[in-house]
Order: C-alpha cells, then sequence, then structure tokens
C-alpha cells in the first residue's frame, strides 16, 4: 500500500521536530539536567533562545550555523539529528502503514537509538536514563503487537545477544566494550528478534573494523585507542531493522546456487 505524499510531508516536519527534542536531551543528558522543563538556551553564551532560533535545521542555515547572540559556531550534530530523525520516520511510515500503532513504537525505539548513538560517540557512554526506557518500551511493543511466538524469540534473542557481549566483557575486563553495550545488546535482542539481530551484530562489526583501519590508517587513532562501539550497534541495528530480511533472504538465495 502506497502512502500518501501529503503524510510523508508531514512524517518529515514531524521527524525534523522530534530530533530537534532529542538534542536538547542529549545536551541535558550530559548536564543533569531536566529536559522536560526549563527553555532552549546557547550552549556558549546561555541566552535564552527565540521562536526564530529554535526552527529545526531552517534555523541553522539563516544564521549560517552561529548563534544569533555571540555568533559561536553551532554543532552540526543538531542539523543532522534533525534530518538523520525525519528520514528515519519517513522510513518507518512506509514500512509499517498503515498499522500506525506500529510506527509510534517504532519512532520511539528509533529515537532512543539515536539520542545513544550520539552521547556514546560523544562521551563513551550509554546511559541507564535513555537505554533502561528504550528496553521497557521495545518490551512493551511486542507484548502489543507481536505473537507469542515473536515474543518468546525476541526474549531468546535478547539473552543471547546480551550474553554474547557479557562474555566479551568479563573476558576482556572491560577493556574492548563497556557494560552500556550489554545493556544495549538486550535492547537490540527484543527490537529485533532472530535472525535479524545477527544481521545487526555482522554490520555492526563489519563497520566498526572499517572505520577502525582506516582511522589508524589516518592515525587518528592507534590500535590501543578507545572507540565507542555503541555507534556501530546502532548503525547494524537500522540495517537489520529496514534491510534485514532481504539480506537474509539474499544470503540464503546464494547458499542454493
Amino acid at each position: 500500500m502506497i502512502t500518501p505524499p501529503f503524510f510523508y510531508l508531514i512524517i518529515f516536519v514531524f521527524g525534523l521536530a522530534v530530533g530537534s527534542f532529542l538534542n536538547s536531551v542529549i545536551y541535558r543528558l550530559e548536564k543533569n539536567e531536566s529536559f522536560l522543563k526549563g527553555r532552549s538556551y546557547c550552549p556558549h553564551c546561555k541566552h535564552i533562545l527565540s521562536w526564530q532560533d529554535l526552527i529545526p535545521t531552517l534555523s541553522f542555515l539563516i544564521l549560517k550555523g552561529k548563534c544569533r547572540y555571540c555568533h559561536q559556531k553551532i554543532s552540526w550534530q543538531y542539523p543532522l539529528v534533525e534530518l538523520v530523525i525525519a528520514i528515519l520516520f519517513v522510513l518507518i511510515l512506509h514500512n509499517t502503514f498503515p498499522n500506525f500503532l506500529f510506527s509510534i513504537f517504532y519512532f520511539l525505539l528509533s529515537s532512543f537509538l539515536i539520542i545513544i548513538f550520539v552521547y556514546d560517540l560523544k562521551h563513551y557512554l550509554i546511559p541507564d536514563k535513555v537505554i533502561y526506557p528504550a528496553i521497557f518500551t521495545s518490551f512493551l511493543c511486542n507484548l502489543i503487537l507481536h505473537s507469542k511466538f515473536y515474543i518468546l524469540n525476541s526474549i531468546y534473542s535478547a539473552l543471547g545477544a546480551s550474553a554474547f557481549f557479557l562474555s566479551i566483557f568479563l573476558i576482556s575486563r572491560g577493556k574492548w566494550l563497556g557494560f552500556g553495550d550489554v545493556k544495549l545488546g538486550f535492547f537490540m535482542g527484543l527490537f529485533l528478534g532472530f535472525p535479524n539481530v545477527l544481521v545487526a551484530l555482522f554490520f555492526a562489526y563489519l563497520i566498526g573494523a572499517i572505520i577502525g583501519i582506516g582511522l589508524v590508517l589516518a592515525k587518528k587513532k592507534t590500535l590501543k585507542s578507545e572507540v565507542p562501539f555503541g555507534p556501530f550497534l546502532v548503525a547494524g541495528t537500522f540495517i537489520a531493522l529496514f534491510f534485514g530480511n532481504q539480506i537474509i533472504n539474499y544470503y540464503f538465495h546464494f547458499l542454493t546456487i
């Protein structure tokens, strides 16, 4: 069933607004501030921002990436998060329409994943304030929208993925990955189920290896440098979410050739 273009436009604009909110959440998590109250302000000069400063992406372009008041540069994180969320929401709508309950849950879960991606990339940490609500929301989504078989499948997948990361965490004594990745693995299993969670893990390690080697060759990192793994797991999760079934079908088709 083809989604009317009008819905795509509405969801894209809605995604931009959600992305703007998620940027605020990411910043206030770092500062240990509530994201439910208080007006947005410039992180440099602390000036309260007016409505024309808060139009997602458009304000960044109009202001040429600088604060209206102190003229300090605004991080590219803000428009990028807004655009990524908007594109993800459109893809989710395309894949779940007309089941809007699926869409709403997937909007929420994708938002959690983007927060984890950015926060872990910046601070090398997956905050419990994000991962635990993500796990709860994923379990609730399965409980409401899926069959008993899928619920069991997702639970076993979550336990398997988290056990895999826990073994790495224990063997390396936390040197190869953090305990937050164990929790993220549990969430991935609940969200994706089997076998899509395997697709996510495969691409997470593949992308991580490619980028890691690239950083070493570019002399940005050394073999002993710490690199957050959460962003790669998030990237793998999105690949599995949107393309997992096609990848698995192609794999089995290739085996039968």
